[in-house]
C-alpha cells in the first residue's frame, strides 16, 4: 500500500538522516497484517432438510386464509409492514421510526462511531500543526557558565509553527482506521437492525392487540350462552327436573369462562401499553388505535431469499462481520508495534530579546527532529499479538454462530408458516362443521326435537372453536411479520 509523505523537507542543512527518512516515505509504506478476506457464503442450497411446499395451504372464503406462494429471489421491500393493507399499522410504525428512544440512542451511538474514526483520521493521516507565541523572564548566573558579569536577568518572546507527522510506514495507524471505520459500520448495522426490529414489533403487537380483541368478544359470546344455560338449570331445579349436582356444574363452567375474560383482557391492555413504548409515548398518555383481525390483509407472494443472499441482507449477520474485520485490523496493530515507529517534526519561527523585535532580522530559528523507535526487547508485545489473534478468532466463531443463527430464524418461520397454514385450514374445517351443527340444532330446536339446553350447548361449542380459529388466523399474520423481519427486512447492504 503506497503512503504520499505530507511533510517536505526545504532545508538545505538537514541532517543527512533525514533525507534518508523522507526518501523512504517518498519510496511508498507497508500495511503488515493480513488483508481482510470476506466470509464465504453457506454452503447450503436451503433453509429446511425437507422440502418445503411451493404455496402454504389454502382455506377458502376465510379471513386471512389465502394460500401464500413462496417466490424464491424476489426482494423484501423496504417498508414491508405495507404488504399487509393497514393504514393504521403503517401509521403506528412510521411514528414509532419517528420517536423511539431506541432509535434515537442507536443514532447517537453511530454519530459517536463516526466522529471517533474522523478524530483518528484527522490526528495520524495529516501533520499536526501547531502554533506557539510566548514571554518569559528569565535570570541566569552567568558565573555558572564560568563567564564575569555575575547575574543577568532578561526577557526571551518567541513565536512559532510546529509541523510533526508519523510517517507510518508499516501501517499501524491505517489499520487502526479500519478497525474504527469498522466499528462505525458495525454501529450502522446495529441501527439498521433496531429500525427492523422494531417495525416487527409494533406490527406483531398490533396483530396480538386484534386476536385479545376478537377472543374477549367470542368469549363473552360463550359466557352469555352458558349464563343462559345456568338460568334454565336453576329453574329445572326448583322445578325437580335435574339434580342439584348438574345445576353446579353448569355453574362451575360458567365461572371458569368467566375467569378466563381478565387475563385476556390484561393481555389487550398490556399490548397496548408496550405499543405506546415502542412508539415513544407514555401508556397513560398515548392514543393507540385499536386494530381488527380484518384490517389486515395476508400477503400472497412472501419472499425466499438463498442463504448465500441471506448473510448479506440481515443487518445482524453484517454487524458480526464488521466486528471480525475490525479484530483483523487491530490483528495487524498488533503486528505493527514490533516495527519501527518514525516520526518527523519541524519548527520555524523567531525569538527576541524584546517584543518589538520578535520579527526582525535575525531573529528567525528552525529545527528538524526526526525520530525512529525500535523495540528491542518487549515481552508483552508477543503477548498482545496472542491475544489480538484470539479475539480474532473469537469474532470468527461469533460470526459462524450469527449465520447458523440466521437459517435457524429462517427455517423455523417457515416452518411455522406452513405449518400454522395448515392448522388454520383444520380450524376453519372445525368452525364450519360446529357453525353446520349449531344450524342443525337451532332447526331441530325449531321443531321442537331438542331441548333449549342443547341449543345453549351447540352455541358455546361454537363460539369456542371460533376462539381457536381466532389464534390459529393472528398466528398466520404474525409469522409472515416475522419471516419479512428473518429475511433481513427491506435493508440491503448494498445500499450502505
Amino acid at each position: 500500500m503506497l503512503c504520499r509523505p505530507t511533510i517536505v523537507n526545504r532545508f538545505s542543512a538537514a541532517p543527512a538522516r533525514l533525507w534518508v527518512l523522507a526518501a523512504l516515505a517518498l519510496a511508498g509504506c507497508t500495511t503488515v497484517g493480513p488483508d481482510f478476506k470476506q466470509p464465504s457464503p453457506p454452503a447450503v442450497a436451503g433453509y429446511t432438510a425437507q422440502s418445503l411446499p411451493q404455496q402454504t395451504a389454502a382455506t377458502a372464503d376465510m379471513l386471512l386464509g389465502g394460500g401464500q406462494r413462496f417466490v424464491p429471489g424476489q426482494s423484501v421491500p423496504a417498508r414491508w409492514w405495507g404488504n399487509f393493507g393497514s393504514s393504521k399499522l403503517n401509521a403506528l410504525i412510521d411514528q414509532g421510526l419517528r420517536a423511539s428512544p431506541t432509535l434515537v440512542a442507536a443514532q447517537a451511538t453511530l454519530r459517536q462511531a463516526q466522529q471517533s474514526y474522523a478524530a483518528q483520521a484527522g490526528s495520524s493521516l495529516y501533520p499536526q500543526l501547531d502554533a506557539d507565541l510566548g514571554a518569559q523572564r528569565q535570570r541566569t548566573n552567568n558565573a555558572g557558565f564560568g563567564q564575569s558579569g555575575g547575574e543577568r536577568i532578561f526577557d526571551l518572546y518567541n513565536a512559532g509553527v510546529k509541523v510533526s507527522y508519523n510517517l507510518d510506514l508499516f501501517g499501524g495507524n491505517r489499520r487502526a482506521l479500519e478497525a474504527l471505520a469498522a466499528q462505525a459500520d458495525y454501529q450502522h448495522y446495529q441501527l439498521e437492525g433496531a429500525r427492523q426490529t422494531l417495525a416487527a414489533n409494533i406490527a406483531t403487537a398490533a396483530m396480538a392487540q386484534a386476536q385479545y380483541a376478537a377472543q374477549i368478544s367470542a368469549t363473552e359470546a360463550i359466557l352469555a350462552a352458558q349464563q343462559s344455560q345456568v338460568d334454565i338449570a336453576h329453574k329445572r331445579f326448583q322445578l325437580g327436573a335435574i339434580a342439584r349436582g348438574d345445576e353446579l356444574s353448569l355453574q362451575t363452567q360458567l365461572e371458569q369462562t368467566r375467569a378466563s375474560l381478565p387475563p385476556l383482557r390484561n393481555q389487550m391492555q398490556q399490548t397496548n401499553h408496550l405499543l405506546a413504548v415502542l412508539v415513544g409515548e407514555a401508556p397513560g398518555a398515548a392514543k393507540i388505535p385499536q386494530f381488527s383481525l380484518s384490517d389486515f390483509t395476508l400477503p400472497a407472494d412472501i419472499p425466499l431469499l438463498v442463504p448465500s443472499e441471506l448473510v448479506r441482507q440481515r443487518p445482524d449477520i453484517q454487524a458480526s462481520e464488521a466486528l471480525l474485520r475490525a479484530a483483523n485490523a487491530e490483528y495487524g496493530v498488533a503486528i505493527s508495534n514490533s516495527y519501527p515507529q518514525i516520526n518527523l517534526s519541524a519548527m520555524l519561527g523567531t525569538q527576541a530579546l524584546a517584543a518589538s523585535s520578535l520579527f526582525g532580522p535575525g531573529s528567525m530559528i528552525w529545527n528538524l527532529v526526526g525520530q525512529v523507535a525500535q523495540p528491542l526487547f518487549n515481552a508483552g508485545l508477543h503477548a498482545g499479538r496472542n491475544s489480538a489473534q484470539a479475539s480474532f478468532d473469537a469474532a470468527a466463531a461469533n460470526y459462524q454462530q450469527s449465520v447458523l443463527q440466521g437459517l435457524r430464524n429462517v427455517a423455523d418461520v417457515l416452518r411455522a408458516l406452513d405449518n400454522g397454514a395448515q392448522t388454520l385450514q383444520a380450524q376453519a374445517a372445525a368452525n364450519a362443521a360446529a357453525a353446520a351443527s349449531l344450524d342443525l340444532i337451532q332447526q331441530q330446536y325449531q321443531l321442537g326435537s331438542v331441548s333449549y339446553l342443547q341449543l345453549l350447548t351447540a352455541q358455546q361449542q361454537a363460539q369456542q372453536t371460533r376462539v381457536n380459529l381466532i389464534t390459529a388466523q393472528a398466528q398466520r399474520l404474525t409469522n409472515t411479520a416475522a419471516l419479512y423481519q428473518a429475511m433481513g427486512g427491506g435493508w440491503s447492504s448494498t445500499t450502505h
